[in-house]
Formats: C-alpha cells, sequence, structure tokens
C-alpha cells in the first residue's frame, strides 16, 4: 500500500520485525521433534545460522567453534586477521579505546596491507578443523584476492558489501562482473546486501547460491544516518523471498537461499526472518555478546573504519555466556539473547511446524508493538 508523503512523492509503507509477530495454528509439537537444519549448495548445516564477517564476531578460533556448534562462521578476509600476523593486540585495543578515539584509531589499525599469505593461513587453520571454511571480501577486493581465496580451498565464497548490486557502473574503474566471476568460479557463492525485490532478482540471476537481505540496520551500522538508506527486515526479506519464487519459475527450478543479514539480534527476531521467508540469519551483535567472542565485549563491523566515510561505529555489548551458551542454553537471561536455538525450537514447536521450509508458511500479523 502506497502513501503520500506530499504532492510530488509517494512511498510504499515497509515494516522491520518489531512491526509483526508470527500467529500460532491449530496444532503443536514438541520441540524436540522440529528441525532447525538447512543445506546451502552441498553443505548441511544443523542450525540457520552464519556468524557475520566482523572482526568482533569471527575469528579462525570463533569460526570454528561455530562450525562445531553446527553453523557457520564467515571470516573476514580484509579484517585484522588478515593485516597482522598476531591481531590478538589490537583487538584489545580496540576494546580498551575511549569512545572519542575509536574511529580515529580503527582507521589506523585498518589501513595496515592486507597480506595474501595470512588469507591463505587462516582459511587453512579452519580447514584443518574439519568444519565448513567460508570466508568474505568486499566487491572492491574481490578481483585482488579471490585467486588467493580458492588456492586455499574456501568452501563458500562471500561477496557482502553495505549494498552489492549485479550492474555497478563506474567511471573510474573497470567493475566487477558478477555473473561472469560467478560462472568461472568453481565455489558457491553468497552476495549481498540486497534490500529489493528487483536487487535480488538481478543477484540469483548472477548464478549466485545466495543472497543476503538487508543494509543500514545492524546494531553497529550508522548507513541509516550517514546515507539515508535503509531497508526495513520484515518487509526486505518477504520482498526476496518473492524474488526467489519467481526466480525458481523462471530458471526452471533452481533454488537460491535468502539469509537476513542484518537487525537480527534477538531469538525473536530470528523466528520473525524465517517466517518472512528467509532460508537462514547471519548474526553480528547477537554472536558478539559470547564471552569468547573476539571482540572482548564490543561490537563493531567494516563500516566503523572506512578511511573516507564510516558509515559504523564501536559498539557496547552484554557477555552473556560462551557462544554455545548463546546457541544452545541454557539462558541466564529473558530478553531473546541467549539460548537462540533452543527459542527457535519453541516457537517453531508452539506454531506447529517441523522444519524450516514448513515454518516460512506460518502466519504473520501486523502487531507495532515498538511504534
Amino acid at each position: 500500500m502506497e502513501i503520500d508523503l506530499g504532492r510530488a512523492k509517494r512511498a510504499r509503507r515497509a515494516y522491520t520485525f518489531d512491526d509483526i509477530a508470527v500467529v500460532p495454528s491449530r496444532r503443536t509439537r514438541n520441540p524436540e521433534d522440529v528441525s532447525t537444519g538447512w543445506t546451502i549448495d552441498a553443505f548441511p548445516f544443523e542450525i540457520p545460522v552464519l556468524g557475520a564477517p566482523m572482526d568482533s564476531v569471527v575469528s579462525p578460533r570463533t569460526a570454528i567453534m561455530l562450525g562445531q556448534l553446527g553453523g557457520l562462521g564467515v571470516l573476514d578476509l580484509e579484517g585484522l586477521w588478515t593485516r597482522y600476523e598476531d591481531p590478538e593486540p589490537h583487538l584489545a585495543e580496540i576494546a580498551a579505546l575511549d569512545d572519542a578515539l575509536a574511529t580515529r584509531r580503527m582507521q589506523e589499525l585498518y589501513s595496515e596491507p592486507i597480506k595474501p599469505e595470512l588469507v591463505r593461513d587462516r582459511l587453512a587453520e579452519i580447514r584443518a578443523a574439519g568444519v565448513t571454511v567460508a570466508g568474505a571480501l568486499t566487491p572492491q577486493r574481490t578481483q585482488e584476492l579471490y585467486e588467493t581465496v580458492v588456492a586455499a580451498g574456501v568452501d563458500l565464497f562471500v561477496i557482502r558489501g553495505t549494498t552489492v548490486s549485479a550492474e555497478h557502473v563506474s567511471s573510474g574503474s573497470a567493475p566487477l562482473n558478477l555473473k561472469k566471476f560467478i560462472y568461472d568460479l568453481d565455489v558457491p557463492v553468497i552476495v549481498g546486501g540486497a534490500g529489493t525485490y528487483t536487487a535480488a532478482l538481478h543477484l540469483m540471476r548472477t548464478g549466485a547460491a545466495g543472497v543476503l537481505v538487508g543494509f543500514g540496520g545492524g546494531a553497529a551500522s550508522t548507513t541509516r544516518a550517514t546515507l539515508g538508506i535503509h531497508a526495513p527486515m520484515a518487509t526486505a526479506v518477504a520482498d526476496v523471498a518473492g524474488a526467489r519464487r519467481d526466480y525458481l519459475d523462471e530458471s526452471g527450478g533452481r533454488y537460491v537461499h535468502v539469509i537476513a543479514d542484518g537487525g537480527v539480534g534477538t531469538s525473536g527476531d530470528i523466528v520473525k526472518a524465517l517466517a518472512m521467508g528467509a532460508d537462514a540469519v547471519m548474526l553480528g551483535v547477537a554472536l558478539a555478546r559470547a564471552t569468547d567472542a573476539p571482540g572482548r565485549g564490543y561490537h563493531w563491523g567494516p563500516e566503523a573504519h572506512h578511511p573516507q566515510l564510516p558509515r559504523g561505529r564501536r559498539v557496547r555489548v552484554d557477555q552473556i555466556g560462551a557462544l554455545e551458551e548463546i546457541l544452545y542454553g541454557p539462558a541466564p537471561v529473558s530478553d531473546g539473547t541467549a539460548n537462540l536455538i533452543g527459542a527457535l525450537r519453541k516457537s517453531m514447536a508452539t506454531t506447529g511446524y517441523s522444519d524450516l521450509k514448513e515454518f516460512q508458511r506460518v502466519e504473520v500479523v501486523v502487531a507495532p508493538y515498538g511504534s
């Protein structure tokens, strides 16, 4: 439904996760009978959780831990782990910085050049643990580093930016030809973010295995304030899920996975993202709350240290428990920030659905409690 903003502009109403709620059906189940597993390409996972490629969330160690717990950790291949042989002192320094100095000092720390040999070694460390290996690059760095990444044996390649389009126009340099790149690459690629039906449909036509949904809505993002860009996530996920449905028909049966990325901070947000059509969620702040997360009680993303136009900040987060407790409990709090998978199972069981694909059909109502 469109509304008039003024005589010269109309806008479509969009909804956040806070604006909606799922509704129980006529059937309930035991949580033990619910499956939270999903598969992308040839890689099965026990839980629909990807650790976001942020230095405060995923290190080689936590990528391994998350893989052993049934999820997927995505390492930021442009982060401190690929710039410094030992990034631990720099992570500790960032956690100790005064708020007024944080952005400037992070810009300095992240100005150190990326070292291809460290990209190779970090991915090899994860592979040696026997879990699925995933690494992320921005579109700007993909041409430069992808050969190193593929040679290191990455299983899933993630191209992630504030927004990634299938048709980037540039007068100053040759842009990444996403369709040709994915076609030539013998590795499944997940791309994003996208926040609209049209953008997602074009990304799906490049051959991507998955599309990340969302930009400007994460806990550490200031994109909305800086650029005026934001995708209310309930509507964005539903729109991209619609693109997946139409592309499935267009392509003769090729299924592209939809991954909600941003604005997913609690177990309730995870439930609503899946209800709106996501196959999985990419978690940042939700996992940064773990006591064994590399951020040491702080959370930030790549946008926080952009050399010219930072669009994020370092934020303080409450450390609740170990990563396993964040995912599987027992929860020491009642606000939806711990035992995320237990809560998802309970919600699916309460509404009567046995697996994630079924749960995408759950009834949803507009319930703007956050207004």
